[in-house]
């Protein structure tokens, strides 16, 4: 039962410019001074919580718990707004029906609320591809294994086919801590160096790359046989 979890943010979709905004705003409503932008960016795949923890160290709990509140209440303004949603990477959706097609199983393993996520696969009208979806408002944030344990105890996967494909060291070190295979992708917000350094085995450099990766080095990475209709993702409760 070969299961392939994606990371989101960076990963499935560029949402780097709306984050990185949504968060300068924030600290300005608190009367704060923002980060720098590449400071919120190089955070983007931790859970909020520890995203504000890192921008805001001297703040007092009630001050980082108001931060991610407008934080929250501004990003989904800000997208009931937008003209148009994040956009996906170039041949994300063709990639991921094909493998679908083919019999993987496909799951998401994210920073991002439940709430959030499930945003960005409706607008994009992917939710059908996925049967785990796994969020840090349920699980402890990235580098913690438990969203990945959760998301192959959701489909029946196991370490040994089970891979895991991000943007971020986060995403690398909560693989090689879960004990599957660490894939890295060359177009989101860490660079390859990072990437390899927290344990990838390989750094692609377009979603196309990641069908003949699989192909030539993962042959035992085996599809499941397609019996029947898919089951809806597990629902969770929202942030």
């Amino acid at each position: 039962m070969a299961l392939i979890v994606f990371d989101c943010d960076g990963t499935l979709v560029d949402s780097q410019h709306a984050i990185v905004a949504t968060m300068t705003a924030a600290f300005a409503e608190m009367g704060q001074p923002a980060p720098r932008a590449g400071e919120i960016r190089d955070l983007i795949g931790l859970s909020l919580e520890e995203t504000a923890a890192r921008l805001w160290p001297a703040a007092e709990a009630n001050q980082s718990a108001q931060l991610i509140d407008i934080y929250r209440r501004l990003f989904f303004e800000q997208r009931r707004h937008a003209a148009a949603p994040d956009p996906l990477y170039p041949h994300a959706e063709t990639v991921l029906r094909q493998l679908s097609a083919q019999g993987y199983q496909l799951g998401v393993a994210t920073g991002k609320s439940r709430r959030g996520l499930d945003a960005v696969l409706h607008s994009h009208n992917l939710k059908d591809l996925f049967l785990t979806l796994q969020t840090a408002d349920v699980h402890p944030g990235k580098p913690d294994p438990a969203m990945l344990y959760q998301a192959m105890a959701d489909v029946g996967a196991t370490v040994e086919n089970t891979l895991m494909l991000g943007d971020t060291s986060f995403d690398m070190a909560m693989a090689v801590n879960a004990g599957v295979r660490p894939v890295g992708v060359a177009w989101g917000y860490h660079d390859e160096e990072a990437l390899v350094a927290a344990g990838a085995q390989v750094v692609l450099n377009d979603f196309p790359e990641l069908m003949a990766w699989i192909a030539e080095n993962w042959p035992e990475l085996k599809p499941e046989p397609k019996t029947g209709p898919k089951p809806e993702p597990m629902s969770e409760p929202e942030a």
